[in-house]
């Protein structure tokens, strides 16, 4: 068994530690249970195997190869990890059910279940939050927020070369306060030297990027390659919904979005979005992957934005405060004195107040 098909002792968990209870979620590869792990509530995420011996072959080595991309890469907007790689038969007992999401890492477990223990995040993911305030609109500066909670924490897998592949508000999951997201499942991340079509069943096509999927045929063996820039298309679907919280190519079924994206059609840009912020959404989502922006200068292109927008006017000071002390009135210092001799001007001022 090569090195990409092991997981580094050090990731692993005790599983007699672990109980898993009841489901939270459920994906394409996976369902997610909320647990605990010793004292701490965890999320437990359990993998498909498969039933066919080459199908579970190529699960394993995607599960090898999430757990090690998760556990490699810290940041504050991505979810945190852990692992363990022994035996699980007494948990199996225990399952009810299962989901996919990227807190923070704890640890993993290969046989005979492939598990994920991961934090739990109290809150719900952007897709269920957008939904239970439609037709608001998110704040524009919570929207922009989010935004770069996501844009920093792609940038941090970019910086580690690998590609999330699967970004959708989905897999974006809010902190309890509502104040912040984190990008979750890393499920069908590749590094960047490891790129493969994606099919039907991977990802979702009104987020992909056109070149994830081919509207041509192949030849057998070949395949298309793509780079990270695949992200940033997503990213711009998603910044589009953060600033309309709607539905992107609504009222199309997803192989009619897909073809509708492969022939050069984008969400429409309502009237009311900033010039600037409407750039920024058009530039991730252009045809050319090569033109598209780094998530460095997304970053910096936002934190720009964020600087136009006017803060609320401050609550005026008073110049002077007048409290009453026995029938007579005592004028205080000004908060703000004016001039060079401000405060003897003042002293003076008092000093006649109190001998009046």
């Amino acid at each position: 068994m090569s090195s990409d098909d092991t997981i580094e002792e050090s990731l692993l968990v005790d599983p007699k530690l672990l109980f898993i209870g009841s489901k939270i979620g459920e994906g394409a590869h996976g369902k997610v249970y909320q647990g605990r792990y010793g004292r701490q509530i965890v999320a437990i995420k359990v993998v498909n195997r498969g039933s066919k011996p080459d199908q579970q072959s190529s699960l394993e080595s995607r599960f090898v190869r999430e757990v090690n991309m998760m556990s490699r890469v810290q940041h504050h907007n991505l979810v945190k990890v852990s692992l363990l790689l022994s035996s699980l038969s007494l948990l199996s007992i225990l399952l009810l059910e299962y989901t996919i999401s990227i807190w923070q890492f704890i640890g993993a477990c290969k046989d005979p279940l492939m598990v994920i223990v991961t934090e739990l995040l109290p809150g719900m993911s952007l897709r269920k939050y957008l939904t239970s305030i439609r037709p608001q609109l998110l704040h524009l500066p919570l929207a922009l927020s989010f935004a770069l909670d996501i844009a920093r924490a792609l940038h941090c897998l970019h910086a580690n070369g690998i590609i999330h592949r699967d970004l959708k508000p989905d897999n974006l999951l809010l902190t309890e306060n509502h104040k912040s997201v984190k990008l979750a499942d890393f499920g069908l991340a590749r590094e960047e030297s490891v790129t493969e079509m994606m099919t039907a069943e991977t990802g979702t096509y009104r987020w992909m990027a056109p070149e994830l999927y081919s509207t041509v045929t192949l030849r057998q063996g070949e395949k298309k390659h793509y780079n990270n820039k695949v992200d940033v298309y997503s990213f711009g679907i998603v910044l589009w919904e953060l600033l309309t919280n709607r539905m992107p190519f609504e009222g199309m079924s997803n192989l009619q979005a897909a073809y509708a994206a492969a022939f050069k059609e984008r969400p429409v840009m309502p009237e009311g979005i900033s010039p600037s912020l409407a750039f920024i959404v058009q530039s991730c989502w252009v045809e050319d992957p090569n033109m598209r922006p780094s998530f460095s200068q997304i970053i910096r292109l936002l934190n720009e934005f964020l600087l136009t927008l006017t803060p609320p006017p401050p609550q005026p000071l008073p110049e002077t405060a007048t409290n009453r002390t026995n029938g007579r009135a005592i004028t205080e210092f000004s908060i703000r004195p004016k001039g060079k001799f401000a405060f003897i001007r003042q002293l003076f001022a008092a000093k006649r107040n109190i001998n009046s």
